[in-house]
């Protein structure tokens, strides 16, 4: 499956007619652990970060739409079931992306608890994707260790910030 360019995506439509200006976007994020407990990162082509696969959803699709899309575009691998345990949507979830555009996340996190297919170390949006083992992590932005913490902490009930 290839990614659509960033200038043909909602955000990136926006993006053309207010620019940088700080904008709330929806989307989905996926922690994707493994049956040994190694998370699933990938390795953005963008900006070479380490970040769990995530994006924006786009008009028309729903949340759950958009979680598989944005797996299955970023790894390969095609989500079968997923548990949502947390909302991220406080203007502390603020950042500037790779062209500049300002962001107030809301992001709506999933516990991916099963997937098939095979993992992609490359693809349109990523140049590798790999499982960590939770103690040989590569460095990894505040948000993205806050979610680890509150995949451990989920209980059940939805996690709200």
């Amino acid at each position: 499956m290839s990614a659509v360019p960033f200038e043909e995506t909602y955000v990136g439509n926006l993006r053309q007619s207010v620019g940088t200006q700080r904008l709330i976007t929806p989307g989905p994020r996926a922690v994707i652990i493994d049956s040994a407990g190694d998370v699933l990162l990938v390795r953005r082509s963008d900006d070479d970060t380490w970040v769990m696969p995530a994006g924006g959803l786009e008009l028309g699709e729903s949340i759950w739409d958009a979680l598989v899309r944005e797996v299955q575009e970023e790894t390969g691998l095609v989500v079968e079931a997923a548990t949502p345990i947390a909302l991220y949507t406080g203007p502390q979830y603020w950042f500037t992306n790779a062209y500049g555009g300002e962001h107030q996340m809301f992001a709506v996190v999933f516990r991916v608890d099963r997937w098939s297919g095979s993992l992609l170390a490359e693809t349109d949006e990523t140049r590798d994707a790999r499982f960590f083992a939770r103690d040989e992590l590569p460095p990894l932005r505040p948000v993205y260790q806050e979610t680890l913490a509150d995949l451990d902490a989920f209980d059940g009930v939805l996690i709200v910030k």
